[in-house]
């Protein structure tokens, strides 16, 4: 092996350390809260879903959140949908 070669691998080494700290670790830790966030949710907890849609959780069950809204209407949704946790 040549010097070449070897300073090759060790730039390559670092670009994918480099990605990994900057781009993969952040991206798990995000969604690991948000399947957190989402496992947590409870009956009468006002959320966000990613379509932007504000309610209040109506009913719980295993893959979906029912919301219902001011107006009294109810939505189904897959529990994925939920964003966030509304203030």
């Amino acid at each position: 092996m040549s010097a070449d070669m070897i300073v090759l691998i060790i730039q390559f080494a670092l670009l994918g350390v480099i990605i990994y700290f900057f781009m993969i670790r952040p991206e798990s830790k995000r969604r690991k809260a948000v399947a957190s966030m989402q496992s947590s949710l409870n009956k009468g907890d006002r959320v966000v879903t990613i379509g932007g849609v504000h309610g209040r959780i109506h009913a719980l069950e295993e893959t979906t959140v029912t919301l219902i809204n001011d107006e009294g209407a109810k939505w189904t949704f897959e529990r994925s949908a939920i964003a966030r946790k509304a203030e």
